[in-house]
């Protein structure tokens, strides 16, 4: 996130509470809502409203709601707050300079403006016309969300490594759509010595965190905080952290596709390149999209002493399916350099030039 200190305020580019991301200056959207404030939306599917004022939250609400609702005001009426959509609030938010400024004046003027985020619940099918909306089923009951009183499937620290080191994907993934504290066990172990449970854990990590962001994004947007956090803190380990960051993105591109830079500003650390590459290469064969703009600046990673560098490289740029790098990819097919590879729950032996091969494959 972007800072600079200026007096004893401290100003922040405003992000979505339920992903992470910068969101855009909100703007005026006279067809979709009550046209009282303006309105925004981030690409993970939340919707936003600014009161500049802070004191008519009721209306940003209703003005939020409205847009998410793509003008349909009898939907928006008749939904429930907590069953079919979570809430959350930026202070002291400065419309003028699109800040949040942490402090009570800015340039002069008094800050007190608020955005009013909400995010609608998955089976809530808005179509692109206001008026036609539709939802993806009858609501015979209410969805469980975050806080609710339906009974939990809890699970205990033992019961959550036991699946792991047994790569048991359906039954940890029944309990991350009922509990959402599975994250804290699956965290514990992405700093395992051991590679394949720490391997193993991340993967599970990021394909329940996938879960947990139908009903509670908040929680996983947090679990991202805190993963950056421990690869920048030093006195921290980050074992395994890029990798759960990687498996998160990749399991979920859709809401969480918005941390890609603030992992490829972490590239400055050649210790860190390897599990950067691999991990570009993961989100890559999901969504190619978000990384084949970077390709030139990995082609001359092909070359590169690290014979790790050389097959994450490989494997990204078959995802993004540079063309460009077929001459480089076809030098590296007589490298004979090893390394393991995971793949779905275990660990392979591959060379250099069979990562090649399969790069080549996907051109």
């Amino acid at each position: 996130m972007a800072m600079r200190i200026r007096g004893r305020d401290i100003l922040e580019r405003p992000t979505c509470p339920f992903c992470g991301m910068l969101i855009e200056r909100p703007v005026e959207e006279p067809d979709l809502t009550l046209n009282e404030m303006p309105v925004g939306k981030c690409d993970c599917g939340a919707v936003y409203a600014c009161d500049v004022t802070g004191h008519n939250l009721g209306t940003a609400l209703t003005e939020a709601l409205i847009y998410g609702c793509k003008g349909n005001w009898d939907l928006a009426w008749d939904l429930d707050s907590e069953y079919d959509y979570l809430q959350e609030e930026i202070k002291s938010y400065d419309y003028e300079d699109h800040l949040v400024v942490h402090g009570t004046m800015h340039k002069g003027r008094k800050i007190s403006g608020v955005l009013y985020f909400i995010k609608l619940r998955e089976g809530i099918m808005v179509e692109s016309r206001p008026g036609d909306i539709q939802e993806s089923g009858p609501r015979t009951h209410k969805p469980r969300i975050a806080g609710s009183t339906h009974e939990k499937r809890r699970s205990s620290k033992r019961e959550v490594e036991a699946m792991v080191k047994k790569y048991q994907v359906g039954p940890l993934l029944a309990i991350a759509r009922e509990d959402k504290r599975i994250i804290r066990d699956l965290q514990r172990l992405i700093y395992s010595v051991d590679i394949l449970t720490r391997w193993r854990a991340t993967d599970l990590l990021g394909q329940a965190a996938a879960q947990i962001a139908k009903y509670d994004p908040r929680a996983v947007s947090k679990l991202m905080n805190r993963l950056f956090s421990s690869v920048v803190d030093t006195a921290a380990s980050s074992w395994g952290a890029i990798d759960a960051i990687g498996d998160i993105i990749a399991h979920n591109p859709k809401d969480f596709g918005g941390y890609l830079p603030r992992l490829f500003g972490l590239a400055t650390d050649h210790e860190l390149l390897p599990d950067l590459l691999r991990n570009f290469a993961k989100i890559a064969k999901q969504r190619p999209d978000l990384l084949r703009s970077k390709a030139y600046a990995f082609i001359p990673l092909l070359t590169h002493q690290d014979p790790e560098v050389r097959a994450y490289a490989a494997e990204l740029l078959g995802a993004v399916k540079a063309h460009e790098a077929r001459q480089d990819l076809e030098n590296l097919v007589d490298d004979d350099a090893q390394l393991q590879v995971y793949r779905d729950g275990a660990l392979h032996q591959y060379t250099v030039g069979k990562m090649a091969l399969e790069a080549l494959d996907r051109l």
